[in-house]
């Protein structure tokens, strides 16, 4: 059911939001990655969310991580009341929904089977995201002709003020959204610093730029294979619904694929 409100309904508000949710490896979007397979808002504005993975053995702990910031984004609209997460067609399916409609942690959903802290996960694959946004804003100046002397030392503040062309300027601003992941972010700054928040040097820019290339490749690669996964493994032209119902007769979950 859509609602219509100030010109705009409210599944297209839930869609942006989850524009905003990244997959925790790739740093792309979970609706351009088509991983967000439908969005319904009801009459009481919950709001019920199906998703899927590339494959049916995505890691538990990635695929939880994803479903918990959907939720996150999503209700940070005002007028949401309550959100639900399914994810289909998953080894861990049945688990993840489980946990995920209990209000549970990742460590409380798999117990003694869960690996880590999910916080620290997230910690993690939000500083490679860091890197990533930060090298390619790098690459995109000293191309541009900037020293290095001149990059290192700028400020957060300065950073607005440089002339950056149209992309320049789209790099930037996805790298100050990620800039705070590493340490605090005041506009008096260095706006360029590593993993501990330690400033670059000048000498070691080509260095730093070379070392941080590897992550974006690997991450690039993983990004085409899930891509390539996901299209074989689904009829993308056609939205994934998961069922409602539970078979009892044959144990068949709610999440059986549609395809």
């Amino acid at each position: 059911m859509t609602i219509q409100i100030c010109g705009m309904d409210r599944q297209s508000e839930v869609w942006a939001r989850l524009e905003t949710v990244t997959d925790p490896e790739l740093d792309e979007s979970v609706t351009d990655l088509k991983f967000v397979t439908g969005v319904d808002v009801d009459a009481q504005n919950r709001v019920h969310i199906g998703f899927r993975l590339p494959t049916y053995w995505c890691a538990p702990n990635f695929s939880f991580l994803m479903a918990d910031d959907m939720r996150r984004a999503v209700l940070e609209l005002p007028w949401v009341t309550g959100v639900s997460v399914v994810l289909g067609e998953h080894m861990y399916a049945d688990k993840i929904n489980a946990g995920l409609a209990g209000g549970l942690s990742f460590q409380d959903t798999f117990g003694a089977e869960a690996d880590g802290d999910l916080e620290d996960l997230r910690q993690t694959f939000l500083v490679k995201a860091f890197q990533r946004r930060q090298v390619a804003l790098l690459d995109h100046m000293l191309a541009a002709g900037f020293q290095p002397i001149q990059i290192v030392e700028v400020t957060l503040a300065q950073l607005d003020l440089l002339g950056l062309d149209a992309q320049g300027a789209r790099l930037r601003d996805r790298y100050l959204d990620r800039r705070a992941v590493v340490g605090r972010a005041l506009p008096t700054m260095r706006a360029f610093v590593d993993a501990k928040a330690e400033p670059l040097t000048a000498d070691g820019l080509a260095a730093y730029v070379k070392a941080l290339r590897r992550v974006c490749i690997n991450a690039e690669f993983n990004g085409a294979l899930c891509r390539g996964l996901l299209s074989v493994r689904f009829d993308l032209e056609t939205p994934f619904v998961p069922s409602q119902t539970k078979n009892s007769s044959d144990n068949k979950t709610a999440l059986e694929p549609q395809h």
